[in-house]
């Protein structure tokens, strides 16, 4: 045991590793949430690992195609699971210190990739021509024009209070000191991007993110018309694109520790076991909050964006004139 912990790994194995632990804990970290879910509200519920059932059982089947659908039909899946395989790159998901491509784009180019990703997924169920897949398409589209303010702003409240737009020194200047961490300017900012991950995650109390009922047919609406392999991916990319959003929340904004600070094999791994544990304490809060609310109405929406936005207007208001930051 002692001989594998003193393993060092080079910088491109641990950039890789990373990508395999989003790609490996995404469908049970979701299995775990909808588990827990189902407990808080008297169900027995599937199995932890339901979701690595379900992805292989999509993988052997076959792929049916829409009469109406082009190449986009295809393509958008693809490049949405891309997308989130190249974000993991960019983020600090098990070491402290910069990976090599940790330099290459900021927290803004990542989630610009995640918006990418949303939009080919969008366009895709838009280009089959069903009713409730275009529903579900214009429905994400109309939300995300309305949340990307508020990421935008999240983005350059952080920046200004760390003084980067680098995930890596954002976690390292929130990790420097616990006064830091707690200054009220960053609570509200991570506060507000908490409120951000609600949304992008489905457990805003508007959406039924795991229904197929039309009134809250918003991302899953969009799946409607994809079999097989390609529908495989969207429900692997939902999966993922939800542990990095959680990654975010924990290892820039809210727990930055129990990161790996050296390339021996040991720290990485307790890095890995730290990162499951931060994410299933998140997913449960997520789950009690969607378990907690009755459904509002549509329009509703709105006013939950409103509340991030405003949110990060105060956190630079706190910085400059309360001087509290």
């Amino acid at each position: 045991m002692r001989v594998i912990a003193a393993v060092t790994l080079s910088q491109p194995a641990i950039q890789v590793l990373q990508d395999l632990t989003i790609l490996g804990l995404a469908p049970g970290v979701s299995g775990a949430i909808a588990h827990m879910e189902a407990r808080l509200q008297g169900r027995r519920g599937p199995r932890v690992a339901q979701p690595y059932y379900d992805l292989a059982k999509l993988f052997r089947k076959e792929t049916l195609v829409p009469e109406d659908a082009s190449w986009v039909f295809f393509a958008g899946p693809i490049l949405a699971f891309t997308c989130y395989l190249i974000v993991p790159l960019l983020i600090p998901v098990l070491t402290a210190y910069p990976l090599p491509l940790g330099y290459q784009g900021d927290i803004l180019g990542g989630g610009f990739l995640l918006a990418l990703a949303g939009f080919s997924v969008a366009l895709a169920a838009a280009e089959t021509n069903g009713p409730y897949a275009q529903l579900g398409s214009s429905r994400a589209m109309t939300f995300a024009a309305l949340i990307e303010p508020s990421i935008l702003f999240i983005t350059f409240t952080v920046a200004v209070i760390t003084a980067t737009d680098l995930p890596y020194f954002e976690a390292a200047a929130n990790r420097a000191s616990f006064s830091a961490a707690i200054r009220p300017a960053h609570l509200l900012a991570a506060l507000a991007f908490f409120l951000v991950v609600l949304n992008d995650t489905g457990r805003i109390p508007v959406e039924t993110h795991s229904s197929t009922l039309e009134f809250g047919m918003i991302d899953e609406g969009r799946t409607l018309e994809h079999s097989g392999p390609p529908f495989a991916l969207l429900k692997w990319g939902s999966a993922m694109k939800q542990l990095i959003l959680y990654v975010l929340l924990v290892n820039v904004f809210a727990a930055p520790w129990g990161l790996a600070g050296s390339r021996r094999l040991g720290p990485v791994v307790l890095a890995i076991l730290a990162l499951l544990a931060k994410a299933l304490g998140v997913g449960a809060v997520f789950a009690v909050i969607d378990s907690s609310f009755s459904k509002l109405r549509l329009f509703k929406i709105t006013e939950f964006m409103a509340a991030a936005f405003l949110l990060a207007v105060l956190a630079i208001l706190v910085l400059y004139l309360g001087r509290g930051g």
